[in-house]
This record gives C-alpha cells, structure tokens and sequence, in this order.
C-alpha cells in the first residue's frame, strides 16, 4: 500500500469507518493504466483565433476526463469521455460546504510543431495539496500528469492544429466533493474532472469590438477586504478563496480598474493582485536593483507556477556577467520578502520606483501601469511605454520555453502518435 492509498485509509477511520472494515476494504489510487478512451460522435467546431468564442472562455474541447473517488473503494477507472454536463445531489458537499479545489494550466502549440505542457508536475502537486487542504483525498500527482497527456493526446491535435503555431488552450483540472451529505464531515464521494477551453492571451489582447486599451494593467489597492491571511488558506487554490473576492473585483472595474491589489494589515502589506502573484522592481535607498516579490512562509499567497519560474530565471540570469544582461536589463537582486504599499509609494515619490508586472497562468506576465493607493494614483513607469524591459524579458525566456523556441526540461512533450 503506497502513502496515497494510506491517507485514503485515514480518510476512511476519520469518517466512521470501523478499522476492521478498512482493512476487509481494497483501496485504490489513482491509475492512469487504467484510463479507458470514449469518443464523441458529436465533435465541435474550432473557434477561429482570437474570436468572439475564444474570449468567451466557454468553447470547451470535445472530450473531459472523469474519475470518481468513493470510500469503500478510492479511485475508481478514469475515463476519457465526450464533453457534457455534470448531474448532482442538491445536497452535493460542494454547494454547501466548499469542498472544492482546482488548477489552471495551459497546453502550447510549439513553434517547432510539437505539443507541450508547461511545469505540469508543479500543477499536480499543488492540487494534491490543495485537494487535502478541503478533506478531499490525495492521490499519486505522476498519474494525474499522465492524464492530462492522455487528455491533450486526444484534443490537443484538433484543437491546437500545427497550423496555428504559437497558441494554446486553457486545461482545468478540479475535484469537487459531490457525495450527498448535508453533515458537517468530509465528503464519500468525490470527483476529479479535467475540461480544456479556448482562452484568450489576456496579458495583451483586448476583445473583438472593444477598444484598444492603454498598455499596462491599473491596480486598486484594497482599503477593509482582505483576500488571505496567517495561518488561513490563501496557499491553496480552493474555490473558496475566490468567491468572496469578486465583490471587490467588481467594484474596482466600475471605477475604470483590472484587478485588486490585496493588503494586508495596517502597514498595507502587499500580497497578491487578483488571482496573480505580484512583482516590483525598484532601487534601494543604497542605490542597489532589486526584483521584489511576497513569501510563501506565511502561507497568505499561491505558490503560483509562474511566479517559481520567474524566481529562478532572474536568479539564473539577471547575475552580474550573464549573457543575457543588456544596456535597460541589468543585474538585479532577487527579493522574496514583505513589503508595502507604503515603500511603493516612497519609491515612487523618490524616483527609485522602475517597473512593475503580474505573474499567473490567466494573465501570463503583465506590466502594471498604475496603482491606486488611499485615493492617490501611483504611475508605474513602462519602460519602452508598452511594459517594463524586466517584464518583457522574463516573458519572452517563458515564452521560447513554452513554445519550444529553447529545449528546457520545464516544456513537457506531449506524444501525439
């Protein structure tokens, strides 16, 4: 019995189950092996690029993988079947008590032809986390991996065609607690299902019909709400963290804003700006260049994917010497520390404030533009006047991996034979 079967246990005596039925019970974990392949009869047109149904966000592929969790048994076989409806209890887990979690990735179309994923174990192993987080049960992250291949080795060679170079879906995997208990207890049934939609490239694109907008993203910082806090669950990506946060998202769109810049506390520490982790790069008082970014220690923001791969890049490349260093692009310190609002604005005021961007699966690497902090608008500067040489330099070492523009151990073949 591996460890993942013997949380599945723990699960089961912390539910009621007597120890001598656990052990009468043969537990499964998840197993990719087992993955059976039904194929729609009905398959759906592929929206032209950047349409009216890609910003949609609601053209989903033709197939959805399916696997069902239960107590007595654990995973049961995945099945890779025709995109369609979900049907649940009224007294489902999910609705009432937010047993849910999920995960955002993306699928590319390289530039050499091939099929890739990007990080695709940092995803699973946070959805294991998160799923655990909401006693929903674990599972092995290498089969969910497996699945996902499978998945993109059905759709992704229609709906990414070789034609069309340079383009991605938007894959979510989630699991949601779907056993009918209106009890306060974790859920005996549970389901993990993976969808992948169109999506539109939101760190520069704007809608069909829309106006251009200006360059760059204007944040407005938090004044009363607080996304996460110490000891919370801002770290997982849990359906509740999100939920609460569109009042204030909405609010901000009315008042001519793309996201929240979350705060924390009375010194107004700087978390994370929507549902994207955040960055500044300034000078210090001594002079010095610094890439800024919060901690993971607390547990108050996502340990985004995005943001990791950012981290190390700058740690690798934006050092004294390297290569890729230019005349706009120096070498830099890396800094993952709390901050505030407070030194952005200090820094802003004394001409030591140089760039600003976000980090995330949905909005990629996106320059900020401006803040607005106690009523103040704090420009950000830009740069060449479309983002940040920062920014645009850490995207583009993102982008030539996801696209295959450099072999990297991070973009994830997908075999499509």
């Amino acid at each position: 019995m591996n460890g993942h079967a013997v949380e599945t246990v723990e699960h089961l005596l912390q539910n009621g189950v007597s120890a001598t039925k656990v052990h009468e019970l043969e537990i499964h974990d998840l197993d990719a092996s087992k993955l059976t392949v039904t194929l729609t009869k009905s398959p759906g047109k592929v929206p032209e690029l950047d349409s009216k149904e890609v910003w949609s966000m609601k053209s989903n592929t033709d197939h959805m993988v399916r696997v069902t969790w239960t107590d007595d048994v654990g995973w049961h076989a995945p099945t890779i079947e025709p995109y369609g409806q979900l049907t649940m209890s009224p007294i489902a887990s999910c609705l009432h008590y937010a047993t849910q979690c999920f995960e955002g990735m993306k699928v590319y179309r390289g530039f050499d032809g091939k099929l890739r994923l990007f990080r695709p174990d940092k995803n699973c192993n946070r959805l294991v986390m998160s799923s655990a987080r909401v006693a929903l049960p674990t599972f092995d992250p290498k089969e969910l991996e497996k699945l996902l291949k499978a998945f993109m080795k059905v759709d992704g060679p229609k709906w990414l065609p070789k034609s069309r170079p340079g383009t991605f879906l938007y894959i979510r995997p989630a699991i949601i607690g779907n056993g009918e208990q209106i009890g306060v207890t974790a859920p005996s049934e549970v389901l993990m299902f993976i969808v992948a939609v169109g999506w539109p490239d939101l760190s520069s694109g704007t809608p069909p019909g829309a106006a251009p907008k200006p360059p760059g993203l204007k944040l407005l910082a938090s004044k009363s709400d607080v996304r996460a806090w110490p000891g919370g669950f801002g770290y997982a990506k849990v359906g509740a963290n999100y939920g609460p946060a569109f009042v204030s998202h909405m609010e901000g769109r009315k008042m001519g804003y793309d996201q929240i810049l979350w705060l924390l506390g009375s010194e107004y520490q700087v978390t994370e700006a929507g549902a994207s982790n955040f960055f500044v790069v300034w000078k210090t008082k001594k002079g010095k260049l610094q890439l800024v970014t919060a901690p993971l220690d607390a547990k108050v923001i996502l340990e985004g994917v995005t943001r990791g791969s950012v981290l190390e890049l700058a740690r690798e490349r934006l050092v004294s010497g390297s290569k890729y260093l230019t005349s706009e692009v120096k070498d830099l310190e890396v800094v993952e520390r709390n901050f505030t609002m407070l030194e952005i604005e200090e820094a802003a005021k004394e001409g030591r404030l140089v760039e600003s961007f976000l980090s995330g699966t949905a909005y990629f690497i996106t320059p900020v533009s401006a803040i607005n902090f106690r009523d103040q608008e704090i420009d950000i500067p830009m740069g060449d006047g479309t983002g940040g040489y920062y920014a645009a330099t850490l995207k583009k070492w993102l982008k030539d991996i996801m696209y295959g523009n450099v072999q990297h151990e991070w973009g994830v073949i997908i075999d499509e034979e």
